[in-house]
């Protein structure tokens, strides 16, 4: 009986909410504060696996949004988008707000907050004049986020030469060495401990990235209510001006954003080309009628009926309702401007077209492929390698 009660008491520690345990192996805290949700979601990729390879929890943070008209960045609740418990699967995690409510007064407190960089980073303020230091909170997004949870430093930590890369060396056992749990319970840093494009190694992790309760419900309403019943084609585009500026940076670049996706980490499918990151309006026809056609043949009994399209800019309604009208395919999109909601569609799509230079579409990409969904990527490959394939095949 005294065993038995052991294990039953046992079973209920680790079962009871962790942000009630503190964990003798400490925490790993970090700004998204580079780029949008795209690059964020990468980031989170490599910080989670960092995360597990140095043994500490993950302190979730909240996404990092920029709203038109605000001059100060939006932090969004990390839940609000994902489930917590699917990534409790992988490794230990911890909501911010949880941490900073439950755990922080005693395990890290105010007087303990020692931010971490890389090497020193300069003051945006010229009149500010201080000791080498990280300046954590300088600047937008970096003051708003820390100050969302009252988080304040006391000083710096430098960490060079040690880097995120725990897939090819000992770098994990070496963090653990330098900073070791009893003497450094919470290591916070000033941006996140990852890499960008995410690691090829770190991709897979994405299983564990799972639409919140909330999310998966709007998805289904839209997919069951707004769309004709049968197949569907989810296409991600982007041509706002911004975009336009970035991809003048393709003729210079071995690589751009989070082209490794289609032409691979050291450009063996191919090098960067224009088309791949601004596909014309022709192009973009060309390729989907090519798909609907090529799902008639392959798979009669569940043709395409419907296109849904998420957008930067111009969604092209009209364009494509008018060249799709006559294999009856119509064209939808959300009323709002929702991307996350874009994002949980397109990951459910029948069949996906994105850009293999954005992160937002790599996002989709991960998604579907680690439930086994068909993906392909604007003008890729190109389209007159395309035809020198098929004629190949034909020979």
């Amino acid at each position: 009986m005294h065993v038995f009660l052991k294990i039953v008491l046992f079973g209920l520690l680790i079962s009871c909410d962790n942000a009630s345990a503190v964990d003798p192996n400490g925490y790993l805290a970090y700004c998204p504060c580079m780029g949008r949700f795209g690059n964020q979601a990468d980031h989170f990729l490599g910080a989670l696996a960092f995360a597990k390879a140095i043994n500490r929890t993950l302190i979730l943070p909240p996404w990092v949004e920029y709203r038109k008209g605000e001059i100060r960045s939006t932090q969004v609740p990390f839940d609000t988008y994902f489930q917590v418990e699917a990534l409790g699967e992988f490794h230990r995690v911890i909501l911010m707000s949880d941490f900073m409510q439950h755990l922080a007064p005693t395990v890290w407190p105010a007087s303990k907050r020692i931010s971490f960089c890389y090497m020193e980073r300069k003051s945006l303020s010229p009149s500010k004049v201080s000791k080498a230091d990280c300046h954590a909170k300088d600047g937008n997004p970096f003051g708003p986020f820390w100050d969302t949870y009252n988080i304040s430093f006391v000083s710096s930590k430098f960490y060079s030469p040690l880097n995120f890369d725990v897939h090819h060396s000992t770098m994990a056992s070496k963090w653990q060495e330098q900073f070791p749990a009893a003497e450094w319970p919470v290591i916070p840093f000033t941006g996140a401990p990852a890499s960008f494009p995410v690691q090829s190694e770190n991709r897979d992790l994405h299983r564990y990235l799972r639409w919140s309760n909330t999310y998966e419900e709007m998805k289904r309403a839209f997919i069951k209510n707004k769309l004709p019943r049968g197949a569907f084609i989810g296409i991600h585009l982007r041509s706002g001006i911004d975009w336009v500026r970035a991809c003048e940076h393709v003729r210079d670049s071995q690589q751009l954003f989070a082209s490794p996706q289609c032409l691979g980490y050291n450009n063996e499918r191919g090098s960067l080309y224009f088309e791949l990151c601004l596909p014309s309006k022709e192009l973009i026809i060309r390729q989907i009628k090519r798909l609907i056609k090529s799902v008639k043949q392959s798979n009669p009994k569940n043709e395409i009926r419907s296109i849904f399209v998420a957008a930067d800019a111009n969604h092209m309604l009209s364009e494509l309702n008018t060249a799709l009208s006559r294999m009856n395919v119509t064209v939808h999109k959300l009323n709002n401007d929702v991307p996350h909601l874009d994002l949980a569609i397109l990951g459910s799509s029948n069949h996906f077209i994105g850009n293999c230079v954005s992160s937002f579409s790599a996002f989709v990409k991960r998604e579907r492929d680690v439930k086994g969904l068909p993906s392909y990527f604007w003008a890729y490959p190109k389209e007159k390698e395309r035809q020198h394939v098929r004629a190949h095949e034909e020979l």
